[in-house]
């Protein structure tokens, strides 16, 4: 049922994988995946009526591979979403994001509720509550230093030492070794890594997105080793819409990976 496209806009062409007529989603991967990740969810939601697209976004994609951090700032990001939706003819789309897909997602629906129709976040809850429970939660500050380690000059060599050691760890050996052995693959094309880092280092300070309005569904691991229990229970405080919040138990960051069944009945049950 999937077809893998190209998606062109002013910034270049994004490839992707798509299934399924009707209501569109639009779905954004995290780091350091690709839209293959969302191959089960894809086809879940083609079979359920809905036209599901899935991109490797903005320094994923070879042919949208910018070298300048700061073209990797989050206002980007966003116009990258809305560049690909107009590609597309798409007036309005519901919007479904992972780990930082989920965080361009967030600044997404709350500057463009007039386009984003519902927001499904896994993972990342919205970067208001991360960033106070960064600021006041012991245990979610230790889980977040990865983010300043991705920043630093060294963290391409130290990533990719060793047949790709630190790289492969980030996954949590949760992952199919071949998923994991492709998206090594991929990142380990010139500036490919470099590309992805630059959304960490696009901007020394955090830009922090108003509350969402649209219908939201969080979806939060327990055994996630990024996002706390701080950060995901108080994400409900930056939704001033209908919200709805599901902790999956024993599932990790990747939850589309772990759970994608429960995954994909949780997304359709939001969409509906």
């Amino acid at each position: 049922m999937i077809e893998h496209v190209g998606v062109t806009t002013a910034a270049g062409t994004f490839d992707g994988i798509t299934a399924g007529e009707g209501r569109p989603v639009l779905l954004l991967h995290g780091f350091p995946e690709a839209a293959s990740a969302w191959e089960h969810q894809v086809v879940a939601l083609a079979r359920a009526g809905y036209r599901a697209l899935a991109v490797d976004q903005r320094g994923y994609s070879p042919g949208v591979r910018p070298a300048d951090p700061g073209d990797y700032h989050v206002d980007e990001l966003v116009g990258d979403v809305l560049a690909i939706a107009d590609a597309c003819g798409w007036d309005t789309f519901d919007l479904v994001g992972h780990d930082v897909g989920a965080v361009v997602g967030w600044h997404t629906a709350a500057a463009h509720p007039d386009r984003v129709r519902t927001l499904a976040a896994l993972s990342a809850p919205h970067p208001c509550a991360l960033a106070e429970a960064a600021r006041t939660d012991e245990d979610q500050a230790m889980r977040s230093q990865h983010l300043t380690l991705f920043k630093e000059r060294s963290a391409e060599r130290r990533l990719l030492a060793d047949d790709a050691a630190a790289l492969r760890a980030v996954f949590e050996h949760r992952l199919p070794p071949s998923a994991v052995a492709d998206y090594v693959t991929r990142l380990s094309e010139p500036d490919a890594l470099s590309a992805a880092l630059n959304w960490f280092r696009a901007s020394r300070r955090p830009v922090l997105p108003d509350p969402v309005s649209v219908p939201v569904l969080y979806l939060w691991g327990t055994e996630d080793v990024a996002v706390g229990s701080t950060a995901a229970l108080s994400c409900a405080k930056w939704a001033n819409g209908p919200y709805h919040f599901e902790m999956l138990d024993e599932v990790s960051h990747r939850p589309h990976w772990d759970a994608p069944e429960a995954v994909a009945a949780l997304l359709i049950a939001h969409l509906t």
